[in-house]
């Protein structure tokens, strides 16, 4: 049995009653990065996506049951081992990196959903298809994914946890990135491409001669091989040379044979295309700055995450019951230690366990560091009779009728 079928099992295509494809934006090579379709080839998309990849795989995937009998956290053992290793090829946050990656380069990223003879998920896979073409049935929609190896896998979208970007013209698909982006990686492409030239240029020519009589070109050849042998090989060393007065030599200097402010501005509009900038790319960022690209940028792609997970892996009635799956993040492990030294207070107020708040710190936990603790003038009044300092007389916030009769 191959990788693939070990991966995916055997699918059998189905008939489609209508077919629309979407094209994936896929690494197909290796070598020297040129603009062919080939996003992930190029650095400067790379370091915009990596960010977003990396903190959304760190968002910690749990399945909680919350309705009026009970509130638990990953009750189900089975589905917290799917989450946490959803197929032996990776874990949870691997997997969420990959998904991640494929989302920001196509705007649609798939993961299979292999389930048992219960129809109980049993593994996850992200789906790394070239083509994806939606089949509509009689009763359901299906999803044919094309292969880098020629091998097709036609399944059910119900088997299918489909992630989408830019959801605006098609009906299942997001928007592909591609003609956004092609004009700008045309152009750098060719500003890496004579920057490559410039380079080996200058390399090349380091000093003119310039000769103060008229010599035969045999001559001013034979010069000119003289002094690179004797003055430019790297091999010979010495600090000094003597001068020769049948020429004047010019030393050419490098330089930059790209407009800084044409390529600083190309890459800031991939930057802005991608919803990030040269601070969190370089993690040269502060507690606000991460904030706000946070909120704008990872917490929708987390949402979309609990959304689908909870539709694909429970029925109606399961969420009828208060099963979901979330992904939880733990933002404040980038706020500064002001703000992580001011969250103690929540601690004593029964807000934060001790062991929520050595979490932040980067501290292990402690023994019964679980169990929320309170200060005596933060507990609970025993008795809602004794709030208006009379037995048996309540206080609802309202002024009271007095009766001057008698």
């Amino acid at each position: 049995m191959g990788l693939f079928s070990w991966m995916f099992g055997n699918k059998v295509d189905q008939e489609p009653g209508s077919v629309s494809s979407f094209r994936m934006i896929t690494d197909g090579g290796g070598g020297f990065y040129k603009w062919d379709g080939k996003l992930y080839q190029s650095d400067i998309i790379r370091a915009c996506i990596r960010p977003k990849a990396k903190a959304v795989g760190k968002l910690i995937a749990k399945h909680i049951r919350s309705n009026e009998n009970e509130f638990k956290t990953n009750p189900d053992v089975g589905l917290r081992f799917l989450l946490e290793e959803p197929n032996p090829l990776m874990s949870g946050q691997l997997m969420q990196e990959k998904v991640t990656t494929q989302l920001e380069l196509n705007n649609n990223a798939f993961i299979l959903i292999k389930r048992d003879a219960q129809y109980y998920a049993t593994e996850l896979y992200p789906i790394p298809a070239v083509q994806v073409d939606m089949l509509e049935g009689v009763e359901d929609i299906y999803l044919r994914f094309h292969f880098h190896n020629g091998m097709k896998m036609t399944v059910p979208y119900s088997d299918v946890i489909h992630l989408r970007q830019d959801y605006n013209e098609h009906q299942l698909f997001g928007d592909s990135p591609d003609a956004a982006l092609r004009d700008l990686m045309e152009v750098v492409s060719t500003i890496d491409q004579g920057l490559i030239q410039a380079i080996k240029q200058s390399a090349v020519i380091r000093w003119i001669m310039k000769f103060t009589s008229k010599l035969r070109p045999e001559d001013i050849q034979s010069q000119i091989d003289k002094f690179t042998q004797n003055y430019l090989d790297i091999e010979k060393t010495g600090g000094a040379v003597p001068a020769d007065p049948s020429y004047d030599l010019q030393q050419v200097k490098p330089e930059n044979y790209v407009p800084t402010d044409k390529n600083h501005n190309t890459n800031k509009r991939i930057m802005d295309f991608f919803g990030t900038n040269e601070k969190i790319i370089s993690s040269d960022y502060n507690e606000d700055e991460w904030n706000a690209y946070y909120e704008s940028v990872v917490q929708p792609v987390a949402m979309q995450l609990s959304d689908e997970f909870t539709r694909k892996l429970f029925t109606r009635r399961e969420r009828g019951h208060g099963n979901k799956i979330i992904f939880e993040s733990f933002a404040l492990q980038y706020a500064s230690m002001r703000t992580k030294m001011g969250l103690l207070q929540m601690v004593d107020r029964g807000a934060l366990t001790p062991n929520e708040w050595r979490k932040i710190l980067n501290l292990g936990p402690v023994e019964d560091g679980d169990k929320p603790i309170r200060r005596l003038d933060t507990a609970e009044v025993a008795g809602s009779d004794h709030i208006s300092g009379k037995d048996g007389a309540t206080d609802d916030g309202q002024d009271q009728e007095t009766d001057d009769e008698g």
